[in-house]
C-alpha cells in the first residue's frame, strides 16, 4: 500500500509517499481502507522528531480516519466487512489502509459523508474527555476556548452551545472570529489587539469563566488562572507558546482552582474505548441533529501531505485540514 513516510526529522518537505507493507491486524482489530484522514498538530511535532510514537503504534502519521472495513479479527464483535466507520487512531491514518482496535471505531454519524466523518474522531474524543468527562463543564456555565478557529475550537464551540454553555473564544484575526461567531460563540476576542483577561472579567461581571481549554501553555498560564471563576477548571492540551513560565499560586488557593493537562494518544486501549463510547453516546446525537457540523478548510491528496503540514504550521486555516488517499 502507499503511505506517507517521514524520511528524516525536519520540515514539511521530509514527508514522502512510498510503497510500504500493509498492516497486519490482531485478534481485536479491524483493517480499514482509508477514505480520508486529518492533519493534527501532533503530526507536525512527530514529523519534527518531538513526539515519539507510542509502543506498538503504527510508525506512520495520522490520528483519525474514516473508511470501509476490509477484514475483521477473530475476537471482534459488532463490526463486519463492508461497514463504513470512522476511528480514533494511535497512528497510521496517512496511508491507504490502517489496522484499528475495535474499541476505537465509531459508526458514521447520521447526515455526514464518509469523507467528512474523518474530521470528527480526534477533536470529539479530545474535547469530550477533557472538557466534559474530566472538567465537568455543564449547562449554564461559561467556557473559554483558546484557538477558537482550530479544528478543536470549531468543534468545541458547537458541542458546548448544544449543551447550553456560554462560549468565549480567542483567535488572531477578524475572519477567524467571524467564523467562531457563526458557529455559536457568544464572546469573540482578538488576542492580538485585546487583553482577553480584561474582556472575560468584563463579560462575566468580574467573576471569570468556569472552564478554559488551552493549547498555548506557559505564556497563558497566569492569564488563564486570572480568568477563572471560583471553582474554575483549566485544562491544558498543548504548548504552542512554550512549556515554561512563572506563576503566582495565590489565586489557585483563593479561588479553589483546578489545573489539569493530558494527551489522548498515549492512553490505554481501555481508556480510549471508554472515551469513544462516551463520544458516541453524547456527541453523535448532536451531529445527527445537525447541531454540530464538520468544519473542513481543505481536502488535499495524500501525496500532498507536505503542503497540508505547511498550511497547519502557517495557522491560516479554519477548521480541519484533510488528506484523501
Amino acid at each position: 500500500m502507499k503511505a506517507i513516510v517521514i524520511t528524516s526529522p525536519g520540515g514539511a518537505e521530509v514527508l514522502k509517499i512510498q510503497e510500504v507493507e500493509e498492516p497486519q491486524i490482531g485478534e481485536d482489530e479491524v483493517l480499514v481502507k482509508v477514505e480520508a484522514t486529518a492533519v493534527n498538530r501532533a503530526d507536525t511535532l512527530q514529523r519534527q522528531g518531538g513526539y515519539p510514537v507510542p509502543q506498538g503504534a503504527s510508525p506512520y502519521l495520522g490520528l483519525e480516519c474514516s473508511g470501509t472495513i476490509l477484514s475483521v479479527g477473530k475476537n471482534v464483535t459488532g463490526w463486519k466487512i463492508g461497514d463504513q466507520v470512522c476511528a480514533l487512531l494511535s497512528g497510521g491514518g496517512y496511508a491507504e489502509k490502517v489496522a484499528i482496535p475495535a474499541g476505537q471505531l465509531l459508526p458514521i454519524p447520521h447526515g455526514v459523508s464518509l469523507k467528512d466523518a474523518a474530521s470528527f474522531p480526534e477533536v470529539a474524543c479530545t474535547v469530550w474527555s477533557t472538557v466534559f468527562m474530566t472538567s465537568k463543564l455543564s449547562s449554564g456555565e461559561t467556557f473559554l476556548i483558546h484557538g477558537g478557529s482550530s479544528g478543536i475550537g470549531t468543534f468545541a464551540i458547537q458541542i458546548a452551545k448544544y449543551l447550553g454553555v456560554k462560549v468565549f473564544v480567542t483567535a488572531g484575526n477578524e475572519e477567524k472570529l467571524a467564523v467562531c461567531k457563526v458557529l455559536g460563540a457568544d464572546v469573540c476576542i482578538n488576542y492580538k489587539t485585546e487583553d482577553f483577561v480584561a474582556r472575560v472579567k468584563e463579560e462575566t461581571g468580574g467573576k471569570g469563566v468556569d472552564v478554559i481549554l488551552d493549547n498555548v501553555g506557559g505564556p497563558y498560564l497566569q492569564k488563564n488562572l486570572d480568568s477563572l471563576n471560583i471553582d474554575g477548571r483549566l485544562f491544558i492540551i498543548g504548548f504552542m507558546g512554550g512549556v515554561s513560565t512563572q506563576v503566582n499560586l495565590v489565586s489557585m488557593l483563593a479561588k479553589r482552582l483546578t489545573v489539569q493537562a493530558a494527551g489522548l494518544r498515549g492512553r490505554s486501549l481501555e481508556n480510549k474505548a471508554l472515551i469513544v463510547s462516551e463520544v458516541q453516546k453524547n456527541v453523535w446525537p448532536a451531529i445527527a441533529a445537525g447541531k454540530v457540523k464538520p468544519v473542513v478548510y481543505k481536502y488535499l491528496p495524500l501525496a500532498d501531505a507536505a503542503e497540508a503540514h505547511s498550511i497547519m504550521e502557517s495557522s491560516i486555516h479554519i477548521g480541519k485540514i484533510m488528506l484523501v488517499p
